[in-house]
């Protein structure tokens, strides 16, 4: 009776897989993969309009912050306080500075050699002299005048008084009857005449006194005209010597030594080391907001200062306005007169703004639109731009922030609406 078949059973061995089977099953996954792989970017490819190379494109992100709307402007560094001196008149000028020099206020530094004003002084000054002396002649002889007439009506008076005296006896004598009637009159009429001299005495000494007065008066008048005369010739001697008119150094001087200089010809400038402005030039279309207090950043040898506006030119000169600014808190330590600084005037600041980097896209799109990147893929997005600074701009709509932008020129784009970006 058999019971079981296992004795008569044999294990069959699984046969291997061929190198020919392997292969092909490798093939075949590498095919999926790379189909796998290559999916995405077909998608891609097939859903955009054109491709580009991207690896030279600027790609930036949107960011919010604070956008502070300015205008760039060149300037250079003048004194607040320059005056130039000039020579007062013709002559041969002496300097005794030279350009670049401190000086201290009061200190000569130049003087003009001018003989003919010195000899017109001169004279001035004899002239003054012999009026001077005129003068005191006329107070003189308005004394002496005085005083004969004083003289005078004393006598009158001594001769009215005698007369009262013979009119009285003659009176006496003329009332007993030892006089006869004319010599009493003789004696009546000479009562008279003595009261005219004396009247006619004092009326003579008024008007003396007032010609001596009309006289003194005039050469006091001719004594100060010349005065004023030999003052001014004076002044214009002394302004021969030029002189600093505060602390400061020589910034620029316009002659030679020992050359002839003309009447008004200017010969040097001194600077006020004190007080440093800056003369800036702005463009025209950027003038409009600038003006006095605007607020500065002046960029001097690498770093920053504060500073503000003063005055704006109300002219415009080849597209350009004029102005001055002057530094507010620290000034630099070395300033030099006409030196070249870089200057951004603060017209506002636009707080938790979303904005972008201010770059040739807004050129290329007119500031309506930019190209946002996803996935290697450019999209044409609408955007409102508002205020714009030197380095952003403001980003009204259309954009989110982290958004990724292209910020360099999209003008191959031509208007396109999906660009493929190659090697990015």
């Amino acid at each position: 009776m058999i019971t079981s078949t296992s004795p008569m059973d044999r294990p069959v061995s699984r046969g291997a897989l061929s190198r020919r089977t392997w292969l092909l099953l490798a093939s075949v996954l590498l095919v999926v993969g790379g189909l796998a792989m290559a999916w995405p970017s077909y998608r891609r490819a097939a859903s955009v309009d054109r491709a580009i190379d991207g690896a030279r494109l600027q790609i930036a992100p949107v960011t919010r912050g604070d956008l502070v709307r300015d205008a760039a402007a060149d300037g250079r560094i003048v004194s607040a306080n320059a005056p130039t001196l000039f020579a007062a008149t013709a002559g041969i000028v002496t300097l005794q500075a030279k350009a670049g020099d401190p000086v201290r206020q009061g200190q000569v530094l130049a003087t003009i050699e001018s003989p003919e004003l010195r000899s017109r002084l001169t004279q001035e000054r004899a002239t003054l002299q012999s009026l001077e002396v005129a003068l005191g002649r006329a107070h003189i002889n308005a004394r002496q005048s005085d005083r004969r007439n004083a003289s005078a009506i004393e006598l009158a008076e001594v001769r009215l008084q005698a007369a009262h005296r013979n009119l009285e006896r003659a009176k006496q004598t003329f009332d007993e009857g030892l006089l006869n009637k004319v010599d009493y009159e003789r004696a009546q009429d000479d009562v008279q005449l003595a009261d005219l001299e004396l009247k006619s005495a004092r009326e003579a000494r008024g008007l003396e006194k007032e010609t001596a007065e009309f006289e003194i008066r005039t050469q006091q008048l001719l004594q100060a005209r010349q005065a004023s005369l030999a003052d001014e010739m004076a002044r214009q001697v002394a302004q021969l010597t030029l002189v600093a008119p505060f602390d400061g150094l020589i910034g620029a001087i316009t002659v030679q030594d020992r050359d002839a200089v003309g009447a008004n010809q200017p010969v040097l400038t001194v600077v006020n080391l004190d007080a440093y402005e800056i003369e800036f030039s702005l463009p025209e279309n950027e003038a409009a907001e600038a003006g006095a207090g605007t607020p500065t950043r002046v960029l001097y040898e690498g770093r920053e200062y504060d500073g503000k506006v003063t005055a704006i030119s109300p002219s415009v000169s080849e597209s350009v306005v004029k102005g001055r600014a002057v530094f507010v808190g620290a000034t630099p330590p070395t300033l030099r007169q006409n030196q070249r600084v870089s200057l951004r005037l603060l017209f506002e600041t636009r707080s938790n703004v979303l904005m972008l980097p201010r770059a040739a896209f807004l050129q290329s799109g007119g500031g309506r639109l930019a190209y946002v990147v996803l996935d290697q893929v450019a999209t044409r997005t609408p955007i409102v731009t508002g205020a714009r600074s030197l380095s952003h701009v403001e980003i009204a709509e259309g954009l989110r922030p982290g958004d990724q932008v292209i910020v360099s020129d999209t003008s191959e784009f031509s208007g396109t609406q999906r660009v493929l970006l190659r090697n990015r």
